[in-house]
């Protein structure tokens, strides 16, 4: 699995488009969810309104990505490369976003740790520095 599931990740993320793939939830359009287990549980570490909070299966992921692209008239997640072997992985990329109400546009960098069983994701967890991501799954660069 060493290899396995870094090759599983990186063409998810390279296509990944989480504003897309919720419009794509409203029309009732599928959405590829099968790299994630019914049961993964999600924490985010960037949003205020979302630390301490733990979010469960596909609906509490769902609810979390609604909740942090609700302010944001556009925003784009561009992998910038997955680091690690194994069960523990993160990836590095560049999110850039435009407010819904003031227009000003952002940019900076994003992290997820990503733990595996058994090919499925279980565990997700953001950071706004990869440092801190890295760090927190026991990697270096």
């Amino acid at each position: 699995m060493s290899e396995e599931n870094v090759e599983t990740l990186r063409p998810y993320l390279e296509r990944w488009d989480p504003k897309a793939d919720i419009e794509a939830l409203h029309r009732g359009e599928a959405v590829d969810l099968s790299l994630i287990d019914p049961n993964v549980a999600y924490e985010d570490t960037i949003l205020p309104d979302h630390v301490g909070e733990t979010y469960r299966g596909f609906e509490g992921v769902l609810r979390a990505t609604e909740r942090w692209l609700e302010p944001f008239e556009s925003l784009t997640v561009e992998l910038e490369r997955i680091v690690g072997t194994g069960d523990r992985l993160v990836s590095i990329h560049r999110v850039k976003m435009k407010a819904r109400h003031s227009g000003i546009a952002l940019e900076g960098p994003l992290a997820y740790v990503w733990t595996f069983q058994d090919g499925k994701v279980i565990y997700i967890k953001s950071y706004a520095d990869p440092g801190e991501a890295l760090a927190a799954a026991g990697l270096r660069e």
